[in-house]
C-alpha cells in the first residue's frame, strides 16, 4: 500500500519528462501558464502539431534553432524568441551538434499532454 502511494506521488510531481527527441523540465505549471525547460538533442525535432487551447511562446537559451510555423522556417539563436499562437502548425528542430536548449511559455485555458494534434512525426507518433 505505501509503495503505491509513494509511486503516486512520485509521478504526480514528476518536473523531468524523457522523449526520443531529448526531454523537458516543467519549471511552472498553474492554472493560468506552463513553464518548461525544454534541451532537443543534435540532429532531432518535435513533431509537427498544433494546439487547441494553448499559444507558446518560445525563447531560445543555447545552441541554434530552427523553428517552423505554418510551413515557414525561422532559423533562431540564444536570445531570440518565436510566438505560437494558438491552432497554429509549428516544430523545432536542433540543426547544430550541440544541445538546443529553450524555454516554452504556454498561455490559454488547458495545458494538457493530450492537447496535441500531430501531422508529421519522426518517431511514429502522428
Amino acid at each position: 500500500m505505501f509503495n503505491r502511494l509513494y509511486e503516486r506521488i512520485i509521478q504526480r510531481f514528476r518536473r523531468e519528462d524523457h522523449r526520443p527527441w531529448g526531454f523537458y523540465e516543467v519549471l511552472s505549471d498553474y492554472r493560468d501558464h506552463k513553464v518548461k525547460r525544454i534541451t532537443v538533442s543534435p540532429g532531432q525535432r518535435l513533431s509537427y502539431q498544433r494546439h487547441v487551447h494553448r499559444s507558446e511562446h518560445w525563447y531560445v537559451v543555447s545552441g541554434s534553432a530552427v523553428v517552423t510555423r505554418d510551413g515557414e522556417d525561422l532559423a533562431l539563436t540564444p536570445g531570440q524568441a518565436v510566438d505560437i499562437p494558438v491552432r497554429s502548425w509549428h516544430r523545432i528542430r536542433n540543426p547544430g551538434s550541440e544541445d538546443l536548449v529553450f524555454i516554452e511559455v504556454q498561455t490559454g485555458d488547458y495545458f494538457g499532454e493530450d492537447d496535441i494534434e500531430r501531422s508529421e512525426d519522426d518517431y511514429g507518433r502522428a
